[in-house]
């Protein structure tokens, strides 16, 4: 059995390498060397092959690699890039960071995940382009206050086409949830949830297809809702939230600032957190992780809001 594989991928070429002291081959990162890649590693009876996500270039790769059976994991360069640093690895060249992450497979361990299908990626990619078109209004709008008149009409009708772009990519994504079964059953569930709206359950379903197949300590360390312990001998440090994915837990700290006004169980326990001495934020935070292990219930268990509050 070979070591964990790293895949250092960039725009034009893959470097990797079997093992963390192995040679590192490169080939270009093209069509032809994507075949032979897989047809390579197809050879090496690995463990893991470890491939960084890079903004969607590794996405051809990764693709293959799952389709020919291939035990890939696509890590968080984050985590990785801060295990070289533990490991005293300050320099960053493409065939060290193919190094770290074979080291890096080998060490962490990180699990093997089911890539999405077809149809999963395409409304990731609707999501992500309407988060763009978003970012695109807001920073259209926060210009409307220091200009001209004529300056004036162009921005609000840039904003309207702007406006209409997102709700057709809504009625794109909103159709394909629909034509999936299970996904769009979970739709429903989803807004059955006081303060959970058609962005909150769209941004779930696709941003965070494990919901419902994880623990609550689990998908809550996926989002990025589960605070860290940072304690040393007699002291005791505040907790405080890092990493995970940020479209879900956007959406979720948003469900969870509407719960607290509009949703009366979580407005009770906010209530709480408040009357305890919590500040606000923090209050939010604490609310949508429990918001997130309420709705991670239900998708498991099959069940709508009045249900899971019984």
């Amino acid at each position: 059995m070979e070591d964990c594989i790293g895949v250092d991928v960039s725009k034009h070429h893959f470097d990797w390498v079997a093992g963390g002291f192995g040679n590192v081959a490169r080939v270009p990162n093209t069509p032809a060397g994507v075949r032979r890649m897989v047809a390579k590693l197809r050879g090496l009876e690995a463990t893991r092959i470890v491939v960084e996500s890079t903004g969607g270039y590794e996405r051809a790769l990764t693709e293959a690699l799952s389709e020919a059976d291939l035990p890939v994991v696509v890590v968080n360069p984050w985590r990785v890039r801060r295990f070289g640093e533990g490991l005293g690895v300050l320099a960053k060249t493409d065939p060290i960071d193919a190094r770290i992450l074979a080291l890096y497979g080998e060490r962490a361990q990180p699990p093997r995940r089911p890539l999405p299908g077809p149809r999963q990626r395409q409304m990731a990619d609707l999501v992500r382009r309407r988060r763009q078109l978003i970012a695109m209004i807001v920073a259209e709008k926060s210009r409307l206050d220091t200009a001209s008149a004529v300056i004036r009409r162009d921005i609000q009708a840039l904003v309207k086409a702007l406006e209409r772009r997102v709700a057709k990519i809504d009625e794109r994504i909103d159709a394909a949830i629909a034509a999936d079964p299970e996904k769009a059953e979970n739709w429903e569930r989803l807004q059955s949830v006081p303060s959970v709206g058609p962005g909150v359950a769209r941004a779930l379903i696709v941003d965070l297809p494990e919901l419902g197949a994880l623990s609550r300590r689990q998908i809550s360390s996926l989002v990025g809702l589960a605070p860290f312990a940072k304690d040393s001998g007699r002291k005791t440090g505040q907790r405080r939230i890092r990493a995970g994915r940020s479209g879900p837990r956007t959406a979720l700290y948003l469900a969870a600032m509407n719960g607290a006004r509009f949703n009366p169980a979580l407005k009770a326990f906010y209530t709480r957190l408040i009357a305890a001495g919590k500040p606000p934020k923090l209050a939010f935070i604490a609310l949508a992780r429990k918001l997130l292990t309420i709705l991670n219930a239900m998708v498991r268990d099959g069940t709508m809001w009045q249900q899971a509050t019984r």
